[in-house]
């Protein structure tokens, strides 16, 4: 039997979450059914029925850019620093701590432990920008990592970009973190790139924080888009994205970074964009808008007739679906039909499906949860080198 999957007798089963209002939009929801069959979504009823009165279903969310290996960490640096490299000469000392000790932490359990901050923020689907691990990365790990794309780090540390970019699928998207900082050396990367034959409509610049008017002319003309990470930009550079370019209507998506930069998970990330961006225009950044630009075509980031079955389910307050992204308590998780989180009130609903293997996760700040996950074992990996007390995205783990 699958582990809190939607499942009966070893075969996967129809459930109807029903009583909810259903997310359809960032402004507009209704009292629907939704009723999953295996990995996939549909309106309408089956049974048996999980009553969900006084819920709201959104989407699951989209983490466009996260290194998910460095969560555990703490911010490193004092900014603010003129570009990306003089903030990585900084702060790689590898034989010093805080570093020295985090590396000791298994790279397996790192990972983990980054899906962890993304799944109880209500993240299902996150673009970890470095190389995947399939070893790591399957069926079991907290959320989906998307798989299928191209990557470079950028400029400054990827001497074989050209052929990272040749070598990226014409349909999947290729990422490089560009124009990360204020100075003439970030803002000429735009024109580095376009040289190198590597600005397309497939490209998507991670921060452009240094975009000017020519820059942003340059980039719209070639269709790409942007990954935005404004609590990192704000920790390592001073500033983040013009308002310029957040009106431009350049594609954005919303991404964390690390604990090394970022202030903590994917809601605090929006906290810090709301300063900047509508809230409509944030919620396309972590569901539609992050889904086209990073090339998902099962459904991701929206709740429609025969997508994946990616859903969160949080306290109906009479909220916008919008509104509901800045107070995230998920009190239900589902990542391709598949009970990945729940809260404690949500599993005495849910009693007719399996909880086995879950275990009590709580994060500081954050809530308290069931996860799908040998928590007990993750948290001992990390004690052994850290010590009693850690944290995740800035955050106390309790486990």
């Amino acid at each position: 039997m699958t582990r809190g999957a939607l499942v009966a007798h070893g075969r996967a089963s129809c459930a109807t979450l029903t009583g909810a209002r259903v997310a359809r939009g960032a402004t507009g929801s209704e009292c629907l059914d939704l009723t999953i069959r295996g990995r996939l979504l549909h309106f309408g009823s089956a049974a048996p029925a999980v009553n969900l009165e006084g819920y709201l279903v959104l989407p699951g969310l989209i983490n466009a850019h996260d290194h998910l290996e460095f969560n555990l960490f703490p911010r490193l640096g004092r900014g603010p620093y003129p570009n990306a490299t003089s903030w990585a000469a900084d702060i790689h000392r590898p034989g010093d701590s805080p570093v020295r000790e985090q590396l000791r932490v298994p790279k397996p359990v790192r990972l983990w432990w980054g899906g962890i901050k993304n799944l109880v923020a209500g993240v299902t689907s996150v673009l970890h920008h470095n190389p995947y691990q399939p070893e790591v990365f399957g069926p079991d790990f907290p959320v989906r990592v998307v798989e299928r794309f191209g990557w470079a780090h950028s400029l400054r540390f990827s001497p074989d970009l050209a052929g990272r970019y040749a070598a990226t699928p014409a349909d999947a998207p290729f990422l490089i973190h560009a124009c990360e900082g204020s100075d003439a050396q970030a803002r000429d990367e735009v024109y580095q790139l376009d040289a190198a034959g590597v600005l397309g409509v497939s490209t998507v610049l991670v921060h452009g924080v240094a975009l000017d008017a020519a820059g942003l002319a340059l980039a719209r003309r070639r269709g790409v888009s942007l990954v935005w990470c404004p609590s990192a930009n704000r920790f390592t550079l001073g500033q983040s994205l013009s308002h310029d370019v957040l009106k431009s209507g350049i594609p954005i998506a919303l991404g964390t970074d690390s604990a090394m930069t970022g202030e903590g998970d994917l809601t605090d990330e929006l906290r810090v964009a709301r300063r900047d961006a509508d809230l409509a225009h944030l919620y396309r950044m972590v569901t539609t808008d992050a889904a086209r630009i990073l090339r998902l075509q099962s459904g991701e980031g929206e709740i429609r007739d025969g997508g994946v079955a990616d859903v969160v389910v949080v306290a109906d307050r009479g909220q916008s679906p919008a509104e509901a992204l800045f107070d995230m308590q998920p009190e239900l998780v589902l990542i391709g039909g598949r009970i990945r989180l729940a809260s404690e009130a949500m599993a005495g609903r849910l009693k007719a499906f399996p909880f086995q293997g879950f275990q009590a996760l709580r994060i500081e700040g954050r809530g308290r949860w069931l996860i799908d996950g040998d928590v007990p074992a993750l948290a001992q990996s990390v004690r052994d080198v850290l010590g009693d007390e850690f944290r995740l995205a800035g955050k106390r783990v309790a486990a």
